[in-house]
C-alpha cells in the first residue's frame, strides 16, 4: 500500500443517529474507492464495518470501527460509530483523533435525538462539522423540512453546498452549488453524469452560490477582501474558505447521498478529497507538559492510543494515530505513561476486519498494531527525549448501574478477568470491585449498553451471569454526643484478657476547637487533650481521635489499640454496617491489669465502647446525593420535573441551552436507579442528562426506620 504524505490525510467520523445509514455510507465509500468489490448491507449481515457477532444479532452498530478509503491521491480515514447514546464512547474517541465529524440525517425523519446529542458533543470539543442528508430516495424523504430544522437546530452556519431536483422513488440528480454543476445518476447509482445546471434551476443555484461563497470569505480577512473587490471568489479561493470555515465551525455544509442507492457518494469523496481539513491544519494537541504539539511529519515521533479491540485468535488490536512524526516497522518507542519500551513489529492500514501492513505512517496517519507488552487505550509512546503524555480521553460520566454475579461458583476470577477486558475495548464500562458493599459493580451508559456487556459474558466469555439490585453507599455518623464505657475480661486459664475503656463522642465539625469539657452521668468533667489524631477517611469524612488520659489509668502503649478498634467498627457501621464518618473520639479514662492487659484487649474494649456510645449519640444514615442535569426539548419539561419530584430531589434551577431547556437538581442515588430509562420514556429519547457526585445527606427518618429493618433482616438471614 502507498505511503501517504500528511498533506494527503483526511480523517473523518462518521456520527448520526441510528438509522441514518452511517454503515451503509461507509460500505459505499469503500466500494466506490475500490477497496471492496461488491457491497454488503446491513440486513444480509456482511458489511465490512458491523463485522462483530452481537452487531449482526442486533442489526446496528456496536463498536466504533476504523476503516480507509483511497481517493484521488488521498487516505480517508473513517471511524464508523454507533448511532445509539449508550455506545457514545465510540463516537467520543473518534472525535478525539478525526478532523471532521461527518453528520448523517435522515431524511424521512430529520433532525433526531442521536442527532442532537452528537452535535453537542461535537460543539463541546469545538471539532468541525458537515451534514450528509441521507436516504433521499424514500418515499417519506423531505429534503427541505430537515434543512430547516438543521438550521433551526445548529444555526445561520448551516448551509447548502447541495440540494435534491426530486426525493423519493425518482431521486437521481442533485446540484451542487460549490461546482455549479448538476450531477445525474444512473439507476443502479455509482458514477454521476455531470451536467450543466437547468434553466429551471439557475437562479435558485447562483443565488445559493453566492450564499455560500459570502460564507466562505468570512472564515479568512484576504479572502473577504478579494470578495468585496471582485465580488466573487475562484475556485481555488472557495477552497480554502470552505475549508478554514469548517476549521472554525463557522460553517457546517449540507450534501445529499442515497447511500443505499450509491447516489451523492462520488460528489462526497470529491469534497472530502479536496476540502476536508488535514489534520497539519488543525489546531496542535497539548500535551502533559502543557505544550502545543503540532501535526509535524518533522517532528519527532509520536503516538497516542485511542482504541483497543480483541480478536480472536490474535488478541489486542491496538488503534493509534500519528501525533508528530513518522513511524516505521521495526521502531523503538517508549511509553511515557508507565514508562516502558515497546518495538513496533508491524503497523496496519486497518478495514473493519481487513489489515493491510504498510511500512511506513507519517504524522496524522491512523493504523493499528498488535503484539504490544504494555500499552494500553490512551496511553502515549514516544521517540527518545520526550518524556510527555497526551491527555486520555474524557468520557461522560456512567449514567446507569449493576451489581454482578455469577451464577456459578468459581467463576469469580474468570468474569473478573472477562470484565476488564471489556472495559478495555469499551472505557464507559466502569468496574468497581466493591469491597464496602461486597457488590461488583457495573457501571455504563444506559441498561442497553450493559445487556450487551452481560451478552458478552455469556456468550463470548461462557460465563452465566445475573445482574441484581446495586446496594447504596451509605454512610453512618451521629448528631450528638454520647459516653460509654465497657470492659474486656476474659479468663481461660493462663494469662488472661483485660481492658477497660471510657469515651465520649461528638460529631465531627471542621473548624471546632479541640474539648475542653463533657457532661458524663449528669456532671461536667474537665478533660486535657494530650494527644490528637487526625485521620483523613478513604471513604470520605474525617475522624478526630483524642488522648485525654490522665495519671497512666492506660499506658500510652495500648492507645493505637484502641484506635484500631474504633476503626473496625467504623468501616462497619454500627446501624447497617456501612461506613461511618465525621466523628471525634475523645478516650479520657479506663483500666488495666498489670498481666493480663494487651493490645487484643484494649482493641475490643476500644470496638465495644464505640459501638454502644454510637447508638446512643443520635445515629444518623447518610446517603449520597448526585448532582443530576437534564437537557430536555422544552415540551417534556413539566413531564421531566414531575418524575424529578417523585425521586425526593431538589429542584435547583432553570436555564436554556442550545434550543434546549436545562433542569438542575440534586438527587439522592438511590432514586436514580434505571432513571436512563424512565427518561428515554418519559422523552421519547429527545432528553439526556449527566451526573455527578455532590454530597452526603441525612435519609429521612422514614427511610432510616426501613433500612434499620432491612439490614436486621438481612443479619438475622446470614
Amino acid at each position: 500500500m502507498k505511503v501517504y504524505e500528511s498533506n494527503q490525510i483526511k480523517n473523518i467520523s462518521l456520527v448520526g443517529n441510528t438509522g441514518s445509514g452511517k454503515t451503509t455510507l461507509a460500505e459505499c465509500i469503500l466500494f466506490q474507492s475500490g477497496l471492496i468489490d461488491r457491497r454488503g448491507d446491513v440486513g444480509s449481515k456482511n458489511t465490512v464495518s458491523d463485522y462483530n457477532d452481537i452487531e449482526h444479532e442486533n442489526e446496528n452498530s456496536i463498536f466504533s470501527t476504523v476503516l480507509y478509503a483511497e481517493w484521488k491521491g488521498n487516505k480517508i480515514n473513517i471511524i464508523d460509530n454507533p448511532g445509539l447514546d449508550d455506545f457514545v464512547g465510540g463516537s467520543i474517541t473518534a472525535y478525539a483523533v478525526s478532523d471532521l465529524a461527518v453528520m448523517l440525517v435522515n431524511a424521512q425523519n430529520g433532525v433526531e435525538v442521536g442527532t442532537e446529542i452528537q452535535g453537542r458533543h461535537a460543539s463541546r470539543l469545538n471539532k468541525p462539522m458537515m451534514f450528509v442528508v441521507n436516504h433521499l430516495d424514500h418515499d417519506k424523504a423531505n429534503f427541505e423540512k430537515t434543512f430547516e430544522a438543521l438550521k433551526e437546530r445548529f444555526g445561520g452556519n448551516t448551509i447548502l453546498a447541495q440540494y435534491p431536483i426530486d426525493t423519493g422513488a425518482g431521486f437521481n440528480s442533485i446540484i451542487d452549488v460549490v461546482k455549479m454543476k448538476m450531477y445525474k445518476y444512473p439507476a443502479d447509482g455509482g458514477k454521476a453524469e455531470v451536467l450543466d445546471i437547468p434553466a429551471g434551476e439557475k437562479d435558485k443555484a447562483e443565488a445559493l452560490h453566492a450564499e455560500l461563497i459570502e460564507k466562505a470569505a468570512e472564515s479568512d480577512e484576504s479572502l473577504m477582501e478579494l470578495f468585496f473587490e471582485n465580488e466573487t471568489l475562484t475556485d481555488a479561493e472557495m477552497t480554502k474558505g470552505i475549508s478554514d470555515g469548517l476549521i472554525q465551525r463557522g460553517l457546517f455544509p449540507v450534501f445529499c447521498v442515497s447511500a443505499k442507492a450509491n447516489k451523492g457518494v462520488d460528489r462526497l469523496l470529491d469534497f472530502l478529497a479536496e476540502t476536508a481539513p488535514t489534520s497539519v491544519k488543525m489546531p496542535g494537541v497539548q500535551n502533559s507538559e502543557g505544550q502545543e504539539i503540532k501535526c509535524d511529519p518533522k517532528g519527532p515521533a509520536s503516538l497516542f492510543f485511542f482504541k483497543t479491540s480483541i480478536e480472536q485468535h490474535i488478541g489486542e488490536v491496538l488503534y493509534f494515530k500519528v501525533m508528530s512524526g513518522s513511524i516505521s516497522e521495526t521502531n523503538d518507542l517508549t511509553n511515557y505513561t508507565n514508562n516502558t519500551k515497546e518495538r513496533i513489529s508491524q503497523i496496519f492500514a486497518c478495514s473493519g476486519r481487513k489489515r493491510e501492513k504498510v511500512t511506513t505512517m507519517h504524522a496524522g496517519d491512523i493504523g493499528g498494531t498488535v503484539k504490544l507488552k504494555n500499552t494500553k487505550t490512551d496511553h502515549t509512546l514516544n521517540a527518545a527525549g520526550n518524556d510527555w503524555t497526551f491527555p486520555a480521553v474524557k468520557f461522560p460520566e456512567p449514567k446507569y448501574r449493576a451489581a454482578i454475579r455469577t451464577l456459578a461458583e468459581g467463576d469469580e476470577e474468570k468474569m473478573a478477568e472477562a470484565l476488564n477486558k471489556m472495559h478495555q475495548i469499551d472505557p464507559t464500562i466502569k468496574i468497581e470491585f466493591s469491597k464496602e458493599l461486597k457488590q461488583i459493580i457495573v457501571h455504563g451508559q444506559g441498561e442497553y449498553h450493559l445487556n450487551i456487556l452481560k451478552w458478552h459474558l455469556d456468550n463470548i466469555y461462557k460465563i452465566e451471569t445475573e445482574y441484581i439490585s446495586p446496594k447504596i453507599p451509605y454512610r453512618e455518623t451521629i448528631t450528638k454526643a454520647a459516653p460509654a464505657s465497657y470492659r474486656h475480661k476474659k479468663q481461660s486459664g493462663g494469662s488472661g484478657q483485660f481492658g477497660e475503656v471510657h469515651m465520649v463522642i461528638e460529631p465531627y465539625i471542621e473548624g471546632q476547637p479541640d474539648p475542653s469539657k463533657f457532661k458524663i452521668n449528669g456532671k461536667e468533667t474537665n478533660i486535657s487533650v494530650r494527644g490528637k489524631d487526625e485521620i483523613e477517611l478513604k471513604w470520605g469524612g474525617k475522624l478526630i481521635y483524642y488522648n485525654c488520659i490522665v495519671g497512666g489509668s492506660i499506658d500510652a502503649r495500648f492507645l493505637p489499640a484502641i484506635l484500631k478498634g474504633i476503626m473496625e467498627k467504623m468501616e462497619e457501621g454500627p446501624l447497617t454496617g456501612s461506613y461511618a464518618r465525621d466523628i471525634r473520639v475523645s478516650v479520657y479514662d479506663g483500666k488495666m491489669h498489670p498481666v493480663d492487659s494487651n493490645e487484643i484487649s484494649f482493641k475490643l474494649a476500644g470496638r465495644n465502647a464505640f459501638r454502644q456510645a454510637f447508638k446512643e449519640a443520635g445515629p444518623k444514615i447518610m446517603e449520597p446525593v448526585y448532582q443530576v442535569e437534564v437537557l430536555v426539548p422544552s415540551e417534556y419539561m413539566g413531564d421531566v420535573m414531575s418524575d424529578l419530584q417523585g425521586r425526593r430531589s431538589i429542584i435547583e434551577g432553570m436555564s436554556s441551552e442550545s434550543g434546549y431547556e436545562k433542569l438542575k437538581a440534586r438527587v439522592p442515588l438511590a432514586e436514580m436507579n434505571k432513571y436512563s430509562t424512565a427518561l428515554s420514556s418519559i422523552t421519547s429519547g429527545r432528553a439526556t442528562y449527566t451526573m455527578s457526585f455532590a454530597s452526603y445527606e441525612p435519609v429521612p427518618g422514614d427511610i432510616q426506620e426501613k433500612l434499620l429493618k432491612d439490614y436486621e433482616a438481612e443479619e438475622e438471614e446470614d
